[in-house]
């Protein structure tokens, strides 16, 4: 077999039906669309509609809440915060504030502070002093020597 000879399965693909060109084509006036009507013109928009039964959408029971004026915060792992360190664009031996995760590119916004989660492995002793930790991640950063800060009261005084 040559690379010419390559053919798709017979009825793999079929021709696209070309609408609106004369009644001989049986597909011509309408385009097969019926008459009248909102589904017969453009720019249909009856997503979940059903013929005027109450839609399931509405049938179903609405749960939960969602919070309108819930803390939302920019989520930092230890790992990467160490890849970070590796690259030379945070130094260490600083204190590693959550203005110098703006500034290193690790965070694109503080939002409402900065969580640091224990996923991934710090190497070395960080002093890091952000808005919210995990006690994973301030266990794994004490027991390398280091310290973790978490400070809830700065946010509120904003």
């Amino acid at each position: 077999m040559k690379l010419h000879e390559l053919r798709d399965n017979p009825g793999a693909t079929k021709k696209k039906k070309i609408v609106g060109r004369g009644p001989g084509s049986g597909k011509g006036k309408t385009g097969g669309r019926g008459i009248k009507g909102q589904t017969s013109r453009s720019g249909v928009a009856i997503g979940g509609f059903e013929g005027g039964q109450m839609p399931l959408y509405q049938r179903l029971p609405k749960r939960g809440f969602v919070k309108p004026n819930r803390k939302q915060y920019a989520v930092v792992n230890l790992g990467l915060i160490q890849k970070f360190i590796d690259a030379g664009k945070i130094d260490a031996s600083a204190e590693i504030t959550e203005d110098v995760l703006v500034a290193s590119g690790l965070v694109r916004r503080k939002l409402d502070g900065v969580r640091v989660l224990g996923k991934g492995e710090l190497t070395g002793a960080a002093n890091i002093a952000v808005t919210g930790a995990s006690k994973g991640a301030v266990e794994a950063v004490e027991k390398l020597g280091g310290t973790l800060k978490v400070a809830q009261a700065a946010v509120a005084a904003e």
